[in-house]
Order: structure tokens, then sequence, then C-alpha cells
């Protein structure tokens, strides 16, 4: 498994989505997932206070025990808990931070990121309470999630001495807002791009064809994110495992392998409730696409 850095992390390509977690997959589920990532040699897991209510973060918190130190882990902050309980203020980015803490079983997290900009907090207030976490030791890196370049830009703004180490936002080859102005920002600067829902909703995986019903139980056939599995999308799809598959791939290698492709990317989080999963997920980001490759994925997709 190749991994690649995140400040001062070193994480592997592809990671784990644990938004499932407490909500769709139960702690036995969980342990099964998380076992067969670190079997696989993935090591970076990603979660966040919300999903589950707070089950995600005990849940993976459980089944890491004993393996704290072979993995990297990642949370979040800022969504609503409960009323009072979201945003960015110091105050409550330090009682939510101890609050992950306790649910995950840790002492230190690796990455604790803002998971939306707070438009009540000034951007300064928020940074200086994530620098006081990584001073006191309960903080190795900060990041920010769904976050544009010109938000970026304002957190960079300030004293310091931390800035985001990362940023996380939707991107996949059927959501690509961040070429604009995202990704050049994280060029620029040294920001390490996180793509969440790389696999676009399970549209990528290559379950879901033109013409066939969506499979029981699946996202589609929940209807979860109805704005993606739309029918230009499907048409996409079709164009893009006619491309993937004239090179001997299937389409979960291109979508991995298309995102692994951009310097920018560090890992792509990807959610997963099974170990099946899991193992196909780790075994699909090594194609490694020629420069021709990505031309024509550009032009299938314009």
């Amino acid at each position: 498994m190749e991994h690649r850095r995140v400040g001062s992390l070193n994480v592997s390509v592809v990671g784990i989505g644990c938004n499932n977690f407490g909500w769709r997959t139960d702690a036995a589920g969980t342990a099964a997932v998380v076992h067969a990532a670190l079997d696989t040699g993935i090591n970076f897991f990603d979660t966040a206070d919300v999903y589950g209510g707070g089950q995600s973060e005990e849940f993976l918190g459980k089944a890491l025990t004993g393996r704290r130190n072979d993995v990297i882990i990642a949370t979040k902050f800022g969504m609503k808990m409960s009323e009072g309980k979201q945003g960015a203020r110091p105050e409550y980015v330090r009682a939510a931070l101890d609050a992950s803490l306790r649910r995950l079983q840790v002492a230190t997290i690796d990455l604790y990121q803002i998971h939306f900009p707070d438009p009540n907090t000034p951007i300064a207030d928020t940074m200086q309470a994530l620098n006081d976490a990584v001073k006191a030791g309960k903080v190795r890196e900060i990041g920010c999630s769904n976050f544009s370049a010109e938000q970026m830009r304002a957190a960079r703004a300030t004293p310091g001495p931390r800035y985001f180490a990362s940023v996380q936002n939707d991107y996949s080859l059927l959501e690509r807002a961040a070429d604009a102005e995202v990704l050049p920002e994280c060029a620029r600067t040294g920001v390490a791009f996180l793509p969440y829902f790389p696999l676009a909703n399970g549209l990528l995986t290559g379950k879901y064809r033109k013409g066939k019903t969506f499979p029981e139980g699946s996202r589609g056939k929940d209807a979860f994110g109805p704005e993606v599995f739309t029918a230009e999308n499907i048409e996409r799809v079709e164009a893009l495992i006619a491309f993937a598959e004239s090179r001997g791939h299937a389409l979960l290698e291109l979508a991995f392998s298309w995102l692994a492709a951009r310097p920018e990317v560090s890992s792509a989080i990807a959610g997963a409730k099974t170990a099946a999963q899991v193992r196909a997920n780790s075994r699909a980001a090594w194609w490694k696409l020629t420069a021709a490759d990505l031309g024509e994925v550009d032009r299938i997709l314009s």
C-alpha cells in the first residue's frame, strides 16, 4: 500500500470513511471492516463526532483496541450534535475535542478537522483553539472539510503557527468542482487534499448499470445522494467502464487510480460496509494512468 503525507502524518493512499459506523454498520460489523483494512495495509481512518450520533467514534475506538500505534485517526467537529453543541467557537472546540477523545479512547487525535465553515465564528478564534489543542498534545495535525479556497486562505492568514495540513472535500470522476480553485490552492501551499465520496456514493463501483435495477440495500436503491444517480451520470459510467475494460481494468480501479494520479491527493476516503468491499478498495489504486489515459478520461467526461 502506497503512503503519502498529511503534514507530519504518513497515510495510506486508500483510507476508510467511517460514516457508516453506528448507522448502517453495528459494532461487530465495524470491527470486521477495521480489521480487514488493517490486514490489507490501510492505516487511515476518517470519522466525525456526528456520525451515528457519536457511535462511529465509539465503535472505531473499540475496534482499534491494541492497534493504536498502527493507525492514523482523523475525526471532525462542528456539525450539530444536539442543541447548542455545534459550530467552531473556541469553547465548543475544546468540549468537542475532549468528547471525541473519550469516545475514541485515545490520548491524541492525529488529524482534527472542522467539518464545515462556521460563519458565526471568526476563523482566527477557531485556529487559535486548534493551535492550543496541538500545544496541549491532544492533536497532531489540524485540517478542514468543505472549505473553499478563499476560506482556506483566510485561515492561513491567521497568526498560526499551525495551519490546515489538509482539506477534505467531495471529489471524484463525477464531481470535479475542486479542480477550479481548491486543488490549485493545495498545490500552491502544500496542503493535502482528501477526497470524500471518491466512488460518488457507489456509482463508480460498477454495480450500477444502464437499464438494470439497483441492488437491494445499495445507496442507489436507498436514494442516498439521489443527485448523483442521474441518467447523465449513468451514461458516463457506461463510457468509463468501457474505457477501463479496454485497458484490462475495472471501473473501481479507474476511480481510485484516477484520484491517486493527482499529486495533491494524499488519501481517497471511501466508506465500506463489508470486509470484501475493503479488500476490493485496497487493491484498486495500483493502476498508473498515463497522460494519454488521463486525457481520454477528460474527453469522456467533457
